[in-house]
């Protein structure tokens, strides 16, 4: 049994049990979908987005590739294809990181720590260095447009299915099956 793949599951397993939404694209475990919210108190709050995760072989020895589904503003986030461009994932990745830190601390931080200097999207790195409440204002533009709960395929039910039906939702069917009351 090879290490890595182990590595594989037991670091999925752990992004699953840390509430992430997890899609998995088909049987195996090297490609899926995780839906991430952007940071609380940022200009990306209240946004939701589907960002597809790919696992290489080597993994955890290589690290994952990360992009954005549904659109995002960003300095360092290709705006056409959702790749990400940090630092720490493409370049500086160690076998001590997991997927619960991809999402818990490196896109956070990407999100509230731009980098203009190394941009791949060029339009959003010169307006946040020209102008920054600009800059914001499209980041929130992005949010309320591509970036809400079903643009990331969270479909209502998902958001309630722990809830139990209420009453109002039994009474309806009630009355088509008795019809009315004689008089």
């Amino acid at each position: 049994m090879s290490s890595p793949s182990k590595r594989r599951e037991m670091d999925l397993m752990k992004l699953m049990m840390s509430d992430y939404k997890v899609e998995m694209v088909n049987d195996g475990m090297q490609e899926f979908f995780v839906e991430f919210r952007g940071p609380t108190e940022s200009i990306y709050q209240g946004g939701v987005w589907r960002v597809r995760v790919e696992l290489p072989d080597a993994y955890p020895y290589k690290s994952p590739s990360i992009g954005f589904v549904n659109k995002i503003y960003h300095p360092n986030v290709d705006e056409m294809s959702g790749s990400v461009c940090l630092d720490v994932i493409n370049q500086t990745w160690s076998p001590m990181f997991d997927l619960v830190n991809v999402f818990e601390v490196f896109l956070p931080q990407l999100l509230l720590y731009p980098n203009p200097s190394d941009p791949l999207n060029g339009e959003a790195a010169a307006l946040m260095m020209r102008d920054r409440p600009a800059y914001e204002q499209k980041v929130k533009e992005y949010c309320e447009k591509y970036a809400k709960p079903e643009d990331a395929g969270v479909t209502p039910e998902d958001k309630s299915s722990d809830e139990e039906p209420s009453e109002d939702d039994d009474d309806s069917g009630d009355e088509a099956i008795l019809g009315n009351p004689d008089p």
